[in-house]
């Protein structure tokens, strides 16, 4: 049976949120009914119409804060200690924006403490919830066992690609079969599987599940009729392209071939109702952004104004390529030494030694991409999208990445997709591994998508992981 998923929120996820949903409604039910108890004359004033946007106020808030601090992602690598650590921030959070929202709505804030005390249950109720559901391991809910049928080259690429324990959350790999005409350069440490009876009864045999073809001949090779007796049977065949996509939210640039561009769903070049309303969602959220981050850009100016003298340049503009190639100049604070490329244009990496001390705290907490707004409002940039690189960075990774040009077809974010999946890097290795993520985001593009992404971006931000 398929899986089914919003990217990477699967099964064992899903579930949690729905639980997690009904904890907040029980919390709500019980303060309204303690509410009632003590301020019963104060109960037709307060809720008489209101019920719903109290409980919106509440429960919304909380569960998109836990979300914007990655607890839903299935592959957080965190202790029990830092699961609680981002839960109480999640709830004071939820608990901060429910208020700002009071502020200008015409909801009259609840009577009492009934907000401050249903928010501290709904906090202990959160984390014994985790503690319980981490107990039943959740992230194995609907794990299935998977075959791979192949055990050279391109098999070998789920092997690395999938060897920690937390990369095979949601399937358990029964093993490689071994195919005529697999390379030598192949499997190294999971069981290759020697078939001495037919696909299919080795298949209901070991109960499996799922069977991905990741053979490097297919032609003539495939057992087609195995593969189609077992799919009547309800077993799922998937190709390793589709795997690996599923799996990590990337696709394989290395294993792609024209026809499962143009078979797949996806890639869709027009989307008539999103680009009408592109530039506006944009320019209403960087509003939204400016209004609430104004304070701190004028204390960055003057922090690098005091660090580097009232002569020294605030902001810096920089040639980055945008949609469909054209140039454009993105506007960014300066976070280095004024003569930083006195020896030409060089990659920023990890603990730059031309990054000053100002601009290494802005650039951890991405306060250094604010003033990008200013892209946003000329329609140059998006919130959502690939980062824009340089123009002597494209030419070079144009001529040794494939496919490295499509990145293009869409405008250039301030956040996306890679730079939630994969850390900060300067390689060329590291822009392959971020284009895999970046056609990922291109092929399934969507408003909802974008959400996703904003309110992840979150998480960064709060936690500092910036370069």
């Amino acid at each position: 049976m398929a899986r089914t998923r919003f990217h990477d929120i699967h099964a064992g996820t899903q579930l949690l949120i729905v639980a997690e949903l009904i904890i907040l409604t029980a919390i709500y039910v019980i303060g309204l009914e303690a509410d009632r108890s003590y301020y019963p004359d104060a109960i037709p004033k307060y809720w008489e119409g209101q019920l719903l946007l109290h409980f919106a106020l509440f429960v919304l808030p909380i569960q998109i804060s836990v979300l914007s601090l990655g607890l839903y992602n299935r592959k957080m690598r965190e202790t029990f200690r830092g699961i609680i650590r981002r839960m109480f921030v999640s709830v004071a959070l939820g608990y901060f924006i429910s208020t700002a929202i009071y502020g200008i709505t015409p909801a009259e804030v609840l009577p009492g403490n009934v907000r401050e005390w249903s928010c501290l249950a709904a906090f202990i109720a959160l984390v014994s919830l985790r503690y319980f559901a981490q107990s039943l391991r959740y992230q194995h809910l609907g794990r299935q066992r998977v075959l791979i049928l192949g055990a050279g080259e391109r098999a070998s690429i789920i092997e690395r690609r999938m060897r920690r324990r937390s990369d095979r959350v949601s399937f358990d790999l029964v093993g490689f079969v071994k195919m005529r005409g697999d390379s030598n350069k192949g499997i190294e440490s999971d069981p290759i599987i020697e078939l001495n009876t037919s696909l299919e009864a080795y298949v209901f045999e070991h109960k499996v599940d799922e069977i991905v073809v990741a053979a490097d001949e297919r032609r003539s090779n495939l057992p087609v009729d195995s593969l189609f007796h077992c799919k009547l049977h309800g077993v799922e065949v998937t190709d390793i392209l589709d795997f690996i996509e599923r799996e990590t939210g990337q696709i394989a640039v290395n294993l792609i071939y024209p026809s499962w561009v143009i078979y797949s769903n996806g890639f869709q070049s027009t989307n008539y109702l999103r680009n009408a309303f592109d530039w506006t969602f944009n320019t209403t959220l960087a509003l939204i952004v400016l209004a609430l981050t104004w304070p701190f850009m004028l204390l960055t100016a003057l922090c690098i104004k005091l660090e580097d003298g009232f002569r020294s340049p605030i902001l810096y503009k920089q040639e980055r390529i945008g949609l469909n190639g054209k140039p454009f100049n993105i506007i960014k604070f300066r976070s280095m030494t004024t003569d930083a490329e006195k020896h030409g244009a060089q990659m920023a990496v990890k603990g730059d030694a031309r990054v000053t001390r100002v601009g290494a705290i802005i650039r951890k907490y991405r306060i250094d991409e604010l003033p990008q707004l200013y892209n946003v409002f000329r329609g140059e940039m998006g919130f959502v999208g690939p980062r824009p690189e340089r123009p002597y960075f494209v030419r070079e990774l144009v001529l040794s990445i494939p496919y490295y040009n499509q990145r293009h077809n869409v405008k250039p974010g301030l956040t996306g997709w890679a730079q939630l999946k994969y850390p900060y890097g300067s390689t060329e290795e590291d822009s392959l591994e971020k284009l895999k993520f970046d056609l990922y985001y291109i092929k399934h593009r969507s408003f909802l998508l974008d959400l996703l992404i904003l309110l992840r971006t979150l998480e960064i931000v709060i936690f500092g992981k910036g370069i």
